[in-house]
């Protein structure tokens, strides 16, 4: 079993080497021999046929382990001593237990779909062994990062996802606009990174350790709780920095739109179960940190960890929800509904519902990579149809859809099975883990976070169904010329779409709640890792079964809203933004946010890193200081050549000269 543990997180890796060094002389070989060129060979995608048997294996290898942690068996193996320095001694090891094995089902699961649906997404793309080397390097990272027993090989793996973000989402490097997004991705990470790593170094000083088990441990048995209060709140708050840069919550989330640069299976893997997803899974690893709460000694400004993860949380949530509102891109508006998603996660894990977080993560990790992978498939549609008939027009703006659901029957069917879920209407999966954080927030006191949330999923039913309505219904807007070349996608890329729909339908049916006649397994399935979340009995306020209600109201009111808007068109859409242009245009526009951090932050550094670091710092100290050292040894020189003349007469003199003046200095 600890060889099978190995190989889970090795064979993506060994699979990302492969194609780094013979992908595309496999991939060459097999166009000589068929005689096609380098650029027609898309039908036999080697590279990509090598990464999907990599992370299949993986996957494969993964329900093995996850059977084992179901019968209730657990483990924690370390290989090798990695890091040996004085008192500090981390190994590279492993820890599987059941939130770790859901996790790798996650992971490989969703990724191996993604994998699949990137043979015929990318089918065209010469450089697709590239590509499939960074998808692999990235599930081997994000593997490295939820099996980790310790907070530095979690960190290792936390950095490598942001490495492959990167080169991911500037996979099309030549493309301006995607290079930069890969650099404001990976800038914006390693600005929440910066507070991860402090926040390890100060759980080695307080500790002694790294290792979760131990550290746990010595949470539970220390001898002076209240003299860690604080302590403990800053730890939890300087890891929650690192969730906030690689979770994209507020005020860091400007990198996760702008990851739209990238292929639309990038936008599935990072937003969907991968990347984004991994501050929500470390919160709740690190849950004895994060529900340390001792009292007032343990609070910094007012509050606790649990509270600042909340609140961030709530605010993100309702904030991104509100700019999904208005986005004419599909892919951007499907962002910044992954950023308010995100949000209701960490509401969960904030106000101690870990279980009921992880299944949020869970239920969103189907709908979402369905709807993304679905919007790629749209927009593979379009772009096909725009290109037989030489237009320029942009495949990913809603706009120039409708009336797609009788040209693309499986992708449209599949799509709407994630938007009902998203929107929160039952059975579908996401109102189960929607349902359940904000039933906890509410009973766990944070009654206007509940309320908030309630307003955001009712936004987020809005918005998914505007996107819904102007896509798969109503008349078509594409030019004419293009819609008799509208039709389905392949089948490498309907497949995953039907088998992801399958879970988001279902997949919530793990946690139905008591008060809905469930038994909520998946919750008491991580309680041995997250602790068991504590019935709502004795709450004064609404009943479970009112809060139910009201949870689906949302949903149905946001939905309703949009087909009066959309289908109906009781209300006109166009009007309504013009009689309310201000607000029309700020939520357009994203609150001005990127505006104002290139104003007031990007600009004022590059001024600052120009004139100062550069054209005084660099050009007038630096290279002023080399210069003047290089003159003053010029002038030295030229005096002392003078009399370094070669003439033995005038070194005799100049030594007669010193003799005569040490014996007068003598005689003195």
């Amino acid at each position: 079993m600890e060889m099978i543990i190995l190989l889970i997180p090795l064979i993506p890796l060994a699979g990302a080497i492969l194609n780094t060094f013979f992908g595309r002389m496999l991939e060459g070989q097999h166009a000589s021999e068929e005689g096609e060129s380098h650029e027609h060979h898309e039908s036999k995608p080697i590279a990509g046929y090598l990464a999907n048997i990599m992370v299949g294996i993986s996957f494969i290898l993964s329900l093995v382990v996850f059977f084992r942690v179901l019968n209730g068996e657990k483990f924690n193996v370390d290989y090798f001593d990695w890091i040996v320095v004085a008192d500090l001694k981390i190994t590279l090891g492993f820890l599987i237990d059941p939130l770790s094995a859901t996790m790798l089902l996650i992971v490989t699961g969703i990724g191996f779909l993604i994998h699949v649906y990137s043979l015929g997404y990318m089918g065209h793309d010469p450089d697709r062994p590239r590509f499939f080397t960074y998808l692999n390097l990235f599930i081997f990272s994000m593997l490295m990062l939820v099996m980790g027993n310790n907070l530095v090989v979690m960190f290792f793996g936390w950095e490598a996802v942001g490495l492959c973000s990167y080169l991911l989402i500037g996979y099309y490097y030549k493309k301006k606009s995607a290079s930069d997004a890969g650099k404001k991705a990976f800038i914006v990470n390693r600005i929440g990174d910066f507070g991860f790593g402090l926040g390890i170094f100060l759980v080695f000083g307080t500790f002694g350790t790294v290792h979760f088990e131990p550290l746990f441990v010595a949470i539970q048995n220390h001898p002076n709780l209240f003299a860690i209060g604080t302590t403990m709140t800053a730890i939890g708050m300087l890891l929650f920095v690192g969730a906030i840069g690689k979770s994209a919550q507020v005020p860091l989330f400007v990198w996760l739109p702008d990851a739209m640069e990238g292929p639309t299976p990038v936008s599935a893997l990072i937003h969907a179960a991968t990347m984004v997803t991994a501050g929500v899974f470390m919160v709740a690893r690190c849950n004895p940190i994060f529900s340390f709460d001792i009292g007032p000694v343990s609070h910094i400004m007012g509050m606790s960890a649990g509270d600042l993860v909340t609140y961030v949380g709530c605010a993100t949530a309702v904030f991104a929800a509100t700019i999904g509102l208005t986005q004419t891109d599909i892919k951007k508006v499907l962002a910044y509904s992954t950023v308010s998603q995100l949000g209701y996660m960490f509401i969960g894990v904030g106000v101690g519902a870990y279980a009921a977080g992880v299944f949020h993560l869970l239920t969103h990790a189907f709908f979402k990579a369905l709807l993304f992978l679905g919007a790629g498939s749209v927009i593979h549609v379009m772009e096909h149809a725009f290109h037989k008939a030489h237009l320029h027009d942009d495949p990913q703006d809603i706009r120039n859809m409708g009336g797609l659901f009788s040209k693309a029957k499986i992708t449209a069917i599949t799509f709407i099975a994630g938007w009902i879920a998203i929107s929160g209407i039952p059975p579908f999966s996401g109102f189960f883990s929607k349902d359940e954080i904000l039933t906890a927030a509410y009973h766990k006191g944070y009654n206007g976070v509940f309320w908030f949330g309630i307003i955001g999923a009712t936004m987020t039913a809005f918005y998914m169904s505007r996107l819904v309505f102007l896509t798969f219904f109503g008349e078509s807007r594409t030019k004419p010329e293009a819609r008799e070349h509208l039709h389905d996608s392949g089948f490498t890329m309907t497949v995953p779409l039907m088998i992801l729909a399958f879970f988001a339908v279902i997949a919530g049916l793990i946690g139905v709640p008591e008060a809905l006649g469930g038994h909520n397994w998946f919750g008491h399935f991580l309680a041995p890792v997250v602790g068991e979340h504590a019935a709502p009995g004795g709450h004064h306020g609404f009943s479970e079964g009112m809060l139910i209600t009201i949870s689906i109201l949302a949903g149905v009111i946001g939905i309703g809203f949009a087909y009066i808007m959309y289908i109906r068109k009781n209300i006109d859409a166009d009007k309504l933004a013009a009689d309310y242009k201000p607000i029309y245009t700020t939520l357009l526009n994203k609150y001005y946010v990127d505006e104002a951090y290139d104003k007031f932050i990007v600009s004022p550094i590059k001024w600052f890193s120009d004139n100062v670091l550069w054209k005084w710092t660099d050009i007038k100290l630096i290279d002023g200081l080399i210069k003047f050292i290089a003159v003053t040894i010029d002038l030295t020189g030229r005096v002392l050549r003078l009399f370094q003349t070669g003439y033995v007469q005038t070194y005799a003199f100049f030594i007669s000269l010193g003799v005569a003046m040490v014996i007068y200095y003598l005689m003195k």
